[in-house]
């Protein structure tokens, strides 16, 4: 008897495996999610996501839900140790070029039961827990992926045609497909602690780095309730040095003002090695590795989580396109080529932060006191914090730009209103579409119809024909990821490239 294969398979329900699952699903492509705890992991761990990220939220359906647990941060404040202001670079609550607040503040667990509450919605997904993976074996015409049963020991298999590592950092898919975690040269200790209380602490609600060589530390309020701190840890303490909150006063009592330590709950504490690496490859044949199995992100300026959901993003409207026969299977190879490079150049930016916070000794200190004040002024430094705009993409087949001049190719589109009050996200949703601030003939939009895409009209005064003016461009050819494949000034050209492509279902 034939064993049936399932389209795809993915290891982990965590946030990336949970997103790549529900993206597929608009997409009608069935998957089995398989997943070794029966429900949501109870623990704190991500608490951070920028407005980029906020739109794959919106994306899957739960933007609401998502905005009922998050608290919008108004920005970063660089402090000494004594904790006073260095420098503050302001971030506006209610949104700009993101179209939602450009830092988000939540609780990961309750992130993680939206989305598994939101698979409901979608037959085609099934989330099994409870499933350890024990092997992958790639085969001529796709993949078996065993796994035992942790409740009864039974052993199974199942074969998928695709395989998502969304593993985590000791992913078993990584080996699988030989591929070897690359060290990028940062390792530090840190402690990480998370209390609640109900009462108000009373600080600015951004976030707050400590810049010391001795004792780096972040704060941040991530609830109504909810408060965390980390602290670089000193050689020789481990996090059993500080298990309990009479260990932890000497730490958070100048964060607490004339808040009784009787009001405080311990949630958790924890000790993490936060790490800088990269995996040296991504894809071999039919898996796939994403999230922390792909890459390892230090936290400072909170991408971790949010750069594997930029990967289930950028891979599952491929792989949907080539499993319902629309688009070529070399559209895959343009995963790794665009998602890598994309993900070091943000670890480099991670480890550069850490770096400013943490390096120097007390010289190091004295010189972050002169410096810091004045990184506003420095061209670029704030845009690059405050604008809620990643790099571009590299250039793939998916993404044509000239070599002189990038222009907006590989860029993500400004998700701006347009004049019925809609946000572009909503009209794109998924699919292939021209942004243009030239009229189009009938002919073509037709035709772009009729492939599934959308045209999007960029009138004269308006955010979108501004943004297209910048990029020295008349019309842009936008993916379903919201990313800019090529733009220019040959709109027929542009209308020619819509390949055929039927837009997703948010279900």
């Amino acid at each position: 008897m034939t064993m049936r294969t399932i389209p795809v398979v993915l290891v982990g329900a965590g946030p990336t495996g949970l997103t790549a699952a529900t993206l597929l699903a608009h997409y009608g492509i069935e998957s089995l999610i398989l997943e070794r705890w029966e429900g949501v992991y109870p623990q704190p761990r991500a608490v951070h996501l920028d407005g980029e990220i906020r739109r794959i939220v919106e994306r899957l359906g739960v933007g609401a839900e998502f905005d009922a647990i998050s608290r919008p941060a108004l920005g970063l404040r660089l402090i000494d140790p004594e904790r006073r202001v260095l420098a503050q670079f302001d971030r506006d609550p209610d949104g700009d070029r993101n179209g939602h607040p450009e830092a988000n503040l939540f609780d990961q667990p309750e992130l993680e039961a939206i989305l598994r509450a939101n698979l409901s919605r979608y037959p085609s997904v099934t989330l099994r827990g409870g499933a350890e993976v024990t092997a992958v074996t790639i085969e001529s015409d796709g993949v078996r992926v065993h796994f035992a049963d942790r409740a009864t020991g039974r052993a199974e298999s199942v074969r998928a045609g695709y395989l998502l590592g969304c593993d985590g950092a000791n992913s078993l898919a990584r080996d699988a497909i030989g591929a070897r975690m690359r060290d990028l040269r940062f390792a530090q200790r840190w402690l990480v602690v998370d209390i609640a209380t109900t009462a108000d602490l009373g600080h600015w609600e951004g976030v707050h780095q400590v810049c010391d060589a001795k004792r780096a530390a972040t704060y941040m309020r991530i609830g109504k309730t909810r408060y965390r701190w980390e602290f670089r840890l000193l050689p020789g303490e481990t996090a059993a040095d500080f298990r309990d909150l009479p260990q932890l006063r000497s730490l958070i009592a100048p964060w607490l003002g004339a808040v009784a330590f009787e009001r405080l709950e311990l949630v958790r504490v924890a000790e993490y090695t936060f790490r800088a690496q990269l995996a040296d490859r991504w894809r071999k044949g039919p898996v796939f590795l994403l999230g922390d199995a792909a890459h390892l992100t230090p936290p400072f300026i909170g991408q971790g989580m949010g750069a594997g959901l930029r990967d289930a993003a950028n891979l599952t409207w491929k792989l949907a396109g080539v499993l319902r026969g629309e688009l070529a299977d070399s559209v895959l190879d343009t995963y790794e080529t665009e998602r890598k490079p994309h993900a070091r150049a943000m670890i480099r930016l991670a480890k550069l932060t850490g770096a400013t916070m943490t390096q120097g000794g007390e010289f190091g200190n004295r010189l972050r006191g002169l410096i810091a004040p004045r990184l506003a002024r420095v061209p670029g430094f704030t845009h690059m914090l405050t604008s809620g705009e990643s790099p571009a993409l590299r250039r793939s087949g998916l993404v044509i730009a000239p070599l002189l001049r990038r222009g907006l190719a590989g860029r993500l589109t400004p998700n701006d209103r347009l004049s019925d009050g809609r946000p572009v996200d909503d009209i794109v949703a998924g699919r292939f579409a021209i942004i243009t601030a030239l009229d189009p003939p009938e002919a073509d939009r037709t035709r772009i119809a009729q492939r599934g895409g959308v045209v999007l009209s960029a009138a004269p005064g308006t955010a979108l024909h501004r943004w297209l003016r910048r990029g020295h461009a008349s019309a842009a050819l936008v993916r379903p990821d919201g990313t800019v494949q090529r733009c220019g000034t040959n709109l027929s050209a542009l209308c020619a490239a819509v390949p055929r492509f039927a837009p997703g279902d948010r279900g």
